[in-house]
């Protein structure tokens, strides 16, 4: 490992919270970190989150590949140009209080943005509706439009795609996170970059009852469930502007 400036170590060292300060001194000591060790040196189920609260704490760092334990390709990581830091970025994100998910709550309902799937407010995660490392932060008090509520399913599926965003990785333009499904799934124009259209639906309750009917007439058409929603989606609209 190639020796680190003093201001630099000085830096990893001045974090404090507990899963960023876990890779930054696995880095410090041996100079690298596998996914592999992520889950399961560390219990991290989920690499891309904990390499990018390093990041949102000013730490950069370069990702390269390396064999596992059974000869299969995975990532690694290690302590990208010190001259890189961003010392303004050292407390990393702002806590979000309990006023903030509150407010988030009363004004959408205690569900998943993503998934509208209802839920109790225990279940839901605050997460920034534009990637921290890319929006950072404003000053002054949180505003909740800032901000959106979501389960742990969704909230690990919006990670992963913004690790994969080109936009994250090379422009980092708040403007293109804006208009992505991942910060306002009610209205966007891509899905991390790629010009797609998504929709989740959620069967619950008594609704799961129509869920088994769709899925039993799909199987009988021979078609994938989304497939066959998609052709009664297609069949009403085409009967309407007959």
């Amino acid at each position: 490992m190639k020796k680190l400036p003093k201001e630099f170590i000085a830096a990893c060292k001045a974090v404090k919270a507990q899963r960023p300060r876990t890779v930054i001194n696995h880095l410090l000591k041996h100079g690298q970190i596998t996914t592999e060790e992520l889950k399961q040196t560390y219990g991290y189920n989920h690499p891309p989150r904990a390499i990018r609260d390093v990041k949102e704490q000013g730490i950069p760092l370069e990702r390269f590949t390396v064999k596992d334990s059974t000869g299969r390709s995975i990532a690694a990581y290690r302590f990208g140009d010190p001259a890189q830091v961003r010392p303004h970025r050292f407390d990393g994100r702002t806590a979000l209080s309990k006023k903030i998910k509150t407010q988030l709550i009363e004004k959408y309902g205690c569900r998943c943005f993503i998934y509208l799937e209802e839920m109790s407010g225990a279940a839901l995660q605050i997460d920034h509706r534009v990637p921290f490392e890319i929006a950072g932060e404003t000053g002054g008090e949180p505003d909740p439009k800032d901000f959106m509520l979501l389960c742990g399913s969704a909230n690990r599926a919006k990670s992963w795609s913004c690790e994969h965003c080109g936009n994250l990785l090379v422009e980092k333009s708040s403007a293109v996170c804006l208009t992505c499904y991942w910060a306002y799934p009610e209205n966007y124009t891509h899905v991390a970059t790629v010009p797609v259209r998504r929709l989740d639906l959620i069967w619950q309750g008594e609704s799961i009852k129509q869920y088994e009917r769709l899925k039993a007439d799909a199987t009988q058409a021979g078609a994938p469930i989304p497939d066959y929603v998609k052709s009664i989606l297609a069949s009403i609209q085409t009967n309407q502007t007959a």
